[in-house]
């Protein structure tokens, strides 16, 4: 089973990228849908308080505007919000739905003007004038910090873990480091914003939504209108990135079938730039203390990682950033905790490796200072405390190549030659030079998914799952795995996905869709095979009657008898003669539990950095980055690079950059564009080397393979901060890392 063909692993260009450099690939804006009226949104100009009324004359009589709906003349829905009920099952708890006049924060859908033209809606949108009555927002992180509480559950499991006696461990070390680290509020800002085309046949709704979940879309919108699940279809064929912001479904397209219901016509509404900026959610700030204690030759002998995050007050999201401290290093004692603060924003979400991103920066700064404060390599630290077991669970590694990533990765950098002492190495142009490392890590996700494959009398192949490609390279990797399994050439098969009348799949986040869907994809093709190989052992006219199935190879659409290759044929000659237009499979592929209870599954990186740093105004530029990962084995070598790439290049960003700014008295986004909320450019981004250890993970999952859109970005952040100390001997504990943080 394990044995793959030609194509897994290979770096086989996009099969969809013709489409999307010639225009063709439409994304969910652009599907064409005849008579689509344009909806936009009307947000709100404070973050606490009501509505007490929405003057509409005005907006609603101009040309070519259809309808205006506010909470004043919405449709009642059978599910609407919960409301403030933090921790509620209900799906719709974060949603604005129009149901009631309550506002929780600045830019808050409180409306929708529908009209023939996008102009038309836009300016409609703008000359609608509302009464509040505001109150008091609550935004001051120190002042709320006061309020934190402890969430019922994180992850699954209580807010605070403990092993062995954190206190004992510490008191009975020599060497302590103990600093407060602290990440921004970050936006998401996707190039594709989210988006919605939504329209009604009788009590049939479909949507084209920018999403990372169909079925989780399709699931919310039959609950909101009180719809039978097969009443609602849900489409999504590219996506212009997604990162995890469109791994849930937000107010937007609840309110685009609502308008598309009251206006019985179809309606298409797109978030606006700066309407990304809280209704769709956003990284949460948080307040990181670590406390390491360790023996002078570098063993940790006690952990402590406290983690303060924010949320809404009317719903909840946990950032866990303690998740990796609890695994990543070998130790006895170790202890973490979580907490939350409530205020006036949007609520939260998902943003590559949420609680990872966030933690591993945190950790691997504070293993960094314990490094200088032991006079100690800080690689050598880390090797010092390798964990060769997961230390949170007692478990096996399903898979762990970290060491070599270590390895290969300081002597691609050349680790070997760094000088020790802060400020101590400098460019030929007179700039502080500056070497940092950090380990990256990611938990591997795998979850039930279906999958279908087919085999075609013209000797073609065909497979497909619902399922998403956020422009990862799904569409690609998932027709290599269709072609090895059922044993035919990449060139004549095709996948399809994005669409739940395709087989059922999982969300795409939390990297599990090359496991959970890929595997399912793998099955599928195999029991294709299997079918194929079945019928022809079992035809008098067929050169391999009689013969065992285990007896028979196939290579290029070709059956073939192992021992004698000369007694053959094709998939498309058995079905010919058998008058059979095709033979399929339809698959759920579920992970193997014994393997679960037996194993701790993650993917590790090491990440190199050098950076360069004006001793006179502060101005940081990373100049090379190396990575090297283990992640089992890669799907596609350039697809997987690529992904890592970009998870490195967002680090870098969420290093140096990125903050989302409230004024301090409205609680309003003062940066709300891309214009001055920063994000990398080609002039920001330095040589990066990605380096692969080769170390297939079969008791994960068929395909030894590990999910990587999110690990990428770990330990980046880190690397770089622990460079800029190596440059400065300046620690900044503060994200991002401005020059006046430098100077």
């Amino acid at each position: 089973m394990n044995d793959f063909g030609p194509a897994i692993g290979q770096p086989v260009d996009r099969v969809d990228g013709r489409l999307k450099v010639t225009g063709g690939a439409r994304y969910s804006a652009e599907v064409p849908v005849a008579n689509v009226a344009h909806g936009v949104l009307i947000t709100s100009a404070i973050a606490a308080g009501s509505i007490q009324a929405m003057h509409t004359d005005f907006a609603a009589a101009l040309p070519g505007v259809i309808a205006v709906i506010t909470p004043f003349n919405a449709m009642a829905l059978s599910h609407p919000p919960a409301g403030n009920g933090a921790g509620s099952r209900n799906p719709v708890t974060n949603l604005s739905l129009l149901q009631d006049t309550d506002i929780y924060y600045a830019n808050q859908p409180i409306g929708i003007v529908v009209a023939e033209t996008l102009e038309q809606a836009q300016h409609a949108a703008r000359i609608v004038r509302v009464d509040y009555a505001a109150a008091r927002p609550k935004i001051d992180w120190k002042n709320e910090k006061r309020h934190a509480y402890a969430p019922a559950r994180i992850m699954g499991g209580p807010p605070d873990y403990r092993r062995g006696d954190f206190d004992r461990g510490s008191s009975s070390a020599p060497v302590h480091v103990s600093q407060t680290y602290s990440t921004p509020y970050e936006n998401h800002n996707p190039m594709e914003p989210h988006a919605t085309i939504a329209l009604w046949d009788g009590s049939s709704l479909t949507l084209y939504d920018s999403t990372q979940g169909i079925f989780g879309v399709k699931q919310t919108l039959a609950h909101v209108f009180g719809l039978p699940p097969d009443n609602v279809r849900v489409v999504c064929h590219f996506l212009g990135g997604g990162f995890g912001c469109k791994g849930s479904v937000w107010s937007h397209v609840p309110l685009a079938a609502m308008a598309a219901k009251q206006v019985e016509r179809p309606v298409k509404l797109v978030v606006s730039r700066s309407q990304m900026f809280g209704p769709v959610g956003f990284r949460p700030r948080t307040e990181q203390v670590i406390s390491l204690a360790a023996s002078t030759g570098g063993a940790l002998a006690a952990v402590k990682h406290d983690v303060t995050s924010e949320t809404s007050v009317f719903g909840e999201f946990v950032e866990p950033s303690a998740a990796a401290t609890r695994m990543l290093y070998a130790t006895d004692n170790c202890a973490t905790s979580q907490r939350l603060v409530r205020l006036n924003t949007g609520t939260p979400t998902f943003m590559r490796a949420p609680g990872e991103s966030s933690g591993t920066y945190a950790i691997e700064a504070a293993m960094d200072e314990l490094a200088y404060s032991l006079g100690m390599d800080p690689l050598k630290l880390r090797l010092a405390n390798y964990a060769e077991k997961d230390p949170e669970s007692g478990k096996p590694w399903s898979e762990k190549s970290l060491l070599m990533c270590y390895l290969q990765g300081a002597e691609r950098f050349g680790w070997s030659r760094r000088s020790v002492a802060p400020r101590s190495m400098h460019t030929s142009d007179g700039l502080l030079l500056g070497w940092g490392l950090a380990t990256a890590t990611y938990p591997a996700r795998r979850s039930p998914s279906s999958a279908l494959a087919r085999v075609l009398a013209d000797g073609t192949g065909y497979a497909a799952a619902g399922s998403q490609d956020l422009g990862t390279g799904t569409y690609t990797i998932m027709t290599q795995i269709a072609a090895d399994a059922i044993g035919l050439p990449v060139s004549v098969v095709r996948f399809d996905l994005g669409d739940t009348r395709l087989p059922a799949t999982p969300g795409s986040g939390g990297s599990q869709t090359a496991a959970s869907t890929g595997s399912a994809v793998f099955e599928a093709g195999m029991a294709v095979r299997a079918k194929a190989i079945a019928a022809a052992v079992a035809d008098k006219q067929s050169p391999l009657f009689g013969l065992s199935p285990d007896a028979v190879g196939v290579s290029a659409g070709r059956m073939f008898a192992k021992t004698n290759p000369l007694l053959a044929e094709t998939y498309g000659n058995l079905l010919t003669r058998q008058g059979l237009p095709s033979l399929e499979a339809l698959v759920t592929s579920r992970p193997d539990q014994e393997a679960a209870q037996d194993y701790s599954a993650h993917s590790f990186g090491a990440v190199f950095v050098e950076v360069s740093v004006d001793p006179d105004f502060g101005r940081v530029q990373v100049k090379r980055v190396v990575g090297a990962y283990d992640i089992g084995r890669a799907l596609n070598a350039k697809t997987a690079t690529s992904q890592l790439m970009g998870g490195i290049v967002w680090g870098i960003g969420m290093a140096l950059l990125e903050e989302t700014v409230y004024d301090p008295h409205y609680a309003r986004v003062v940066n709300a564009d891309l214009a001055e909320y920063l994000v990398p450019v080609n002039a920001d981004v330095p040589p990066i080397e990605v380096v692969f250890i080769e170390d297939p993970d079969f008791n994960f999952d068929p395909l030894g393979a590990r999910g990587i859109g999110e690990i990428g970005i770990t330990g980046v952040v880190a690397a770089i901060a622990n460079a800029v100390y190596h440059a400065t001997g300046k620690r900044v504990r503060d994200l991002p890392i401005t020059l006046d943080k430098v100077v």
